[in-house]
């Protein structure tokens, strides 16, 4: 039976879920901030204003990533010439999406690059990852002075950059750089969906984003060393 294109392949569904992905982060870190209850914001009904913003934003990247998933799913289906052994089942990943977003998503990318790869851009994400781990570093010690020292605002300040920097950049660097490594080493082919998996992980656990994005940037150099910014 012949399969009949419609608008809906017109969609790059499998980077509208690398997109999606990359937001998951900031909008968990606003509902994180608005139920903080020992958070003086200074303005009334702030948190709970923040909370509610995340909690509606993680919702709707939720719905977006099931229809994604189960979109793209389906349009590989309907290819087995070019998704050779792979066949993703479209409800299933749907499913998975509407459980657990934001695993659904970097389990479902790393696996489609496996076959289809990631298409490649800016060979400067490396400079966002390196300024990731320098801000971590800055936040760490930051911390540690301001405990030394007792002094509360430093440790606010170092603790919201990195945090910031974190949330916001470091996923979406070393995805996009570890796509753009694939391309251009024969020696070292980060998955780009798996570095994006560690990336997430690392935010809930500090101490390995230092360490990610230092063994990162170090296999990086030794793959194809610091090429010119493009």
């Amino acid at each position: 039976m012949v399969q009949v294109p419609t608008h809906v392949d017109d969609i790059g569904w499998a980077r509208l879920a690398e997109r999606l992905c990359y937001l998951f982060p900031p909008v968990v870190g606003v509902g994180a901030v608005g139920v903080l209850e020992d958070l003086d914001l200074g303005v009334p009904g702030l948190s709970w204003g923040l909370f509610l913003v995340g909690t509606a934003g993680y919702t709707l990247l939720t719905l977006g990533m099931s229809l994604a998933l189960f979109f793209d799913a389906d349009r590989i289906r309907r290819q087995p010439r070019a998704s050779g052994n792979w066949r993703p089942r479209p409800w299933l990943n749907a499913a998975f999406a509407l459980l657990w977003a934001p695993a659904a998503g970097v389990v479902y990318l790393a696996r489609r690059h496996r076959r289809f790869g990631t298409p490649p851009g800016w060979s400067g994400w490396w400079v966002v990852v390196a300024l990731s781990l320098a801000t971590t570093l800055f936040g760490l010690v930051a911390a540690g002075v301001s405990i030394l020292l007792s002094i509360p605002g430093l440790l606010a300040t170092g603790a919201g950059l990195a945090g910031a920097v974190a949330f916001g950049a470091f996923p979406v660097a070393i995805h996009r750089d570890a796509a753009y490594v694939c391309t251009e080493s024969d020696s070292w082919r980060p998955n780009p969906g798996v570095y994006l998996a560690l990336a997430f992980l690392s935010l809930s656990v500090p101490p390995v984003q230092p360490a990610l994005a230092a063994y990162y940037l170090y296999h990086r150099r030794e793959a194809i060393g610091v090429p010119a910014l493009e």
